[in-house]
């Protein structure tokens, strides 16, 4: 005679045991690993902490595998892939984002970005910060740091005329002290390699695109070739960070400032940095062609 000893009843037969195992609220079996437990919140516990099973316990539903139960979670729930938790709703997920040092987040805009840097950038950028860095020429342009300004000089867009070589020949004559570049990567005057403007013709054809004599890299067009070779892309390193474990080097005058401005390495803390900075930006409006 068939008996239950969690219940301590005895059946007539084996389908009056089985009737008994399904319908018994002491009876929780998964069928798929053939376990019985005595509560339903034991095997729920066992649904979703299990490896064999892919299980949403707050919708009570099985996945066909784990990729299927990451969409859904995706899909249907305030879910935080990197740290595989569901919130109860949007507002938990974004304080999960928000207090997590695990997870770069804009609160104000309710964006995550993949590192610091990025969104150290963001919030550096217009959406956060006004444009109250005016260009010293008057040209009515402004922006929202010095490094964009400095960019702005160097790309030849200021009604100025100034462009990148005279802003590499004006931190030669004025950084006297290296504090910003490396003296044996600079030549002083206006023969130096920073000076040097790389003109590709119609001999750089290979047969296939224009090709980069010094890269080799190949280009559709004769222009497009020759905007890469005035670019800084091959120009010398002459900017140094004098960070006390970065020594960054950079071809451009905006990439150092950039960086500085980045605290990345912290070197914008150092009173000598500041005060180069400072000075050597706020003296821009004396360049001239």
């Amino acid at each position: 005679m068939p008996s239950c000893d969690r219940c301590g009843r005895f059946f007539n037969s084996w389908p009056a045991y089985d009737q008994h195992i399904a319908n018994s609220p002491r009876h929780n079996i998964c069928d798929q690993c053939d376990i019985d437990f005595p509560t339903w919140v034991g095997l729920k516990e066992h649904w979703v902490q299990s490896p064999n099973h892919n299980y949403c316990q707050y919708c009570n539903e099985h996945f066909y595998d784990e990729e299927d139960l990451e969409d859904h979670f995706q899909n249907a729930h305030a879910y935080c892939p990197t740290c595989r938790r569901v919130f109860k709703d949007g507002v938990g997920l974004r304080e999960h984002y928000r207090q997590s040092e695990q997870h770069h987040y804009c609160a104000p805009c309710d964006r995550l970005f993949n590192s610091a840097s990025n969104l150290n950038s963001h919030l550096n950028s217009s959406v956060h910060r006004p444009k109250d860095v005016k260009c010293p020429f008057k040209c009515g342009a402004a922006f929202v740091s010095r490094s964009a300004l400095v960019l702005h000089l160097e790309n030849g867009a200021c009604t100025s005329g100034v462009n990148r070589n005279l802003v590499n020949r004006y931190v030669r004559q004025y950084d006297t002290s290296n504090v910003i570049t490396d003296p044996a990567r600079m030549i002083a005057g206006s023969g130096s390699s920073g000076d040097i403007t790389y003109i590709a013709s119609e001999r750089s054809w290979n047969g296939s695109g224009y090709e980069c004599y010094l890269c080799h890299n190949t280009y559709q067009t004769l222009a497009v070739l020759n905007r890469h070779l005035a670019s800084p892309r091959h120009q010398d390193r002459i900017y140094i960070c004098r960070g006390p474990s970065c020594s960054a080097r950079f071809n451009t005058l905006s990439g150092l400032v950039q960086h500085i401005e980045s605290g990345r390495c912290g070197v914008a803390r150092f009173k000598t940095v500041q005060n180069a900075m400072d000075s050597l930006l706020g003296q821009m409006g004396r360049l001239t062609m």
